[in-house]
């Protein structure tokens, strides 16, 4: 059985002239009648009457245009549903972002790379809060992309022999506190200091232990988590100190309702970088990488 076979019935049903139906159909006379013929063979039975004219369908050929007709229709819709999911999988990029990062960054971000190089679709793997486990995602092809902050205390456990980066931006990382009456930090940092802290596999988590390690005083650890989004708002209901990219916060010290604790030099400078599988060679992932050594990037 062949499309063609159907298609050409369904033209001949319709016009019950082969010739017309040839001509449409594109073929020679002959040609045509062939296929029908085999289309008949095919399905052991007559579908045309020709000894009348204009030629007729029999009972059988009667029987099988709505068949045919439905057979049709439903290879031209899954190959449509197939040709669409290709041009949408051409376009889609997989990432795994920091869970701040997807917040503060990534959208203003692949706005502006849709504008340029579009149009693209994107999936962002959720931040299991493991740096490791992030990192994972993008070594066994889950991702794309890696999308994260960098700072020489955090080990990035990627081969430069098969991974890149391109950087992207910096942050900075700053303590805050709920506000006391008069506006001045409700915690400082000092001996015994209320600590809303973050997990030791997280970025964060090693971020400040490494870059402070000898600076920390002895804390109070009442709150840990993940997230920055939660461990601010902790810090907002007045539990403690946080750590926290200033672009996550500059609304709420902007409002009074966070305000930065200590002198500048508790402040940390990290680097958003983008990573990838020098392998992963998708069209579209190298345009995107293109696109980064670009001007407008």
């Amino acid at each position: 059985m062949e499309v063609k076979w159907l298609e050409d019935f369904v033209a001949l049903a319709t016009t019950l002239n082969f010739s017309r139906a040839a001509e449409e159909r594109h073929v020679t006379q002959s040609a045509f009648s062939r296929r029908i013929r085999q289309l008949e063979t095919w399905l052991g039975t007559t579908l045309i009457d020709r000894a009348t004219y204009p030629s007729r369908l029999t009972e059988a050929g009667i029987r099988f245009l709505p068949v045919a007709t439905t057979m049709l229709q439903e290879i031209y819709d899954v190959r449509k549903s197939f040709q669409a999911e290709e041009v949408a999988a051409a376009r889609q990029v997989t990432l795994t972002a920091l869970h701040t990062l997807s917040f503060t960054f990534l959208p203003a971000w692949l706005s502006a790379l849709n504008r340029r190089i579009g149009p693209l679709t994107s999936q962002v793997v959720p931040d299991s809060g493991s740096l490791e486990e992030n990192v994972i995602s993008l070594v066994d092809g889950r991702s794309d992309f890696l999308l994260t902050y960098q700072h020489p205390v955090v080990p990035m456990l990627l081969d430069p022999q098969e991974f890149e980066y391109r950087q992207l931006g910096s942050e900075t990382i700053l303590p805050v506190s709920a506000p006391a009456g008069d506006g001045t930090p409700q915690h400082v940092i000092e001996d015994g200091c209320h600590s809303v802290a973050y997990q030791k596999v997280s970025f964060f988590g090693q971020l400040v232990s490494g870059a402070l390690a000898d600076r920390l005083p002895e804390e109070n650890r009442v709150h840990v988590g993940s997230m920055s989004v939660g461990l601010k708002a902790m810090a907002a209901a007045g539990w403690g100190v946080v750590w926290v990219p200033e672009s996550l916060v500059r609304d709420e010290i902007a409002a009074g309702t966070l305000v930065e604790t200590g002198d500048g030099g508790w402040r940390i400078e990290v680097a958003i970088r983008l990573y990838r599988a020098r392998q992963n060679r998708r069209p579209i992932i190298d345009r995107i990488w293109d696109d980064l050594d670009g001007p407008d990037a």
